[in-house]
């Protein structure tokens, strides 16, 4: 943390002008992942923090920098730059240029607490059929080679009873709205790809989805759903 600290000393204001810089850049990623259950920040938000009344070179990044280190050692979360750079072929149609600057330039809070103790003293009854839903799509996804057409996964959700067209889900309100909502948390990406039948929406896993431990907690779902149903062994 003092490395941090003398990084921030060089910019020639006050131990508490930094300090506060800091404090509301945490306070500014608590309530916004809170607010939006986990979905990714922007790190132009973070900027803007710093910048609205200072305009000192490189000062946010040591800003960023020192909250990510607070953020480590006092509230237990690692905040995670989300960077996922892609190529876009010809016979691709990227989604709106919004969605693409945010791709390289935004953040996750993820607990740092181990999986049983996470599960048992945070973990709140009422997100927990979002969870299940999580892990239920991103397993189809898995299943289907880590990318699969939008079509291709409602067949399969709407099996396990999920219909895109039920706006009145007792547990999600709109089902295509869980979905997208895995698009702004940022464990699936979608894309569109022009072919000789038209546009076609494609969901493939995103990064927190790649993240390894993530990664194994869904590996061990689909081994969970293998040993109860034998006859499932990939999805068409």
């Amino acid at each position: 943390m003092a490395d941090e600290a003398d990084a921030l000393s060089q910019f020639g204001i006050s131990k508490e002008e930094t300090d506060k810089l800091v404090s509301e850049v945490i306070r500014f990623l608590l309530f916004k992942s809170h607010q939006n259950s986990g979905c990714s920040i922007k790190r132009e938000d973070l900027t803007q923090i710093v910048t609205k009344n200072y305009r000192q070179r490189n000062l946010a990044a040591s800003v960023i920098n020192e909250a990510k280190t607070k953020l480590s050692s006092v509230f237990g979360y690692d905040l995670k730059e989300l960077q996922r750079s892609r190529t876009c072929s010809n016979a691709q149609t990227r989604l709106p240029q919004s969605q693409s600057n945010a791709d390289s330039k935004s953040y996750v809070l993820v607990s740092q607490l181990p999986i049983e103790v996470f599960r048992k003293h945070v973990v709140e009854e009422t997100t927990s059929p979002m969870t299940g839903f999580t892990f239920a799509v991103l397993a189809v996804v898995q299943l289907a080679g880590g990318k699969i057409p939008e079509e291709t996964l409602w067949h399969h959700l709407r099996r396990m009873g999920l219909h895109e067209s039920d706006e009145h889900n007792p547990v999600f309100g709109s089902n295509k709205q869980a979905l997208e909502t895995l698009v702004q948390q940022r464990f699936l990406h979608k894309e569109k790809v022009s072919g000789p039948e038209g546009n076609t929406l494609f969901y493939d896993l995103a990064e927190r989805a790649l993240d390894a431990q993530v990664s194994e907690r869904v590996k061990d779902y689909i081994s969970q759903i293998l040993k109860n149903d034998v006859s499932v062994v990939e999805l068409d």
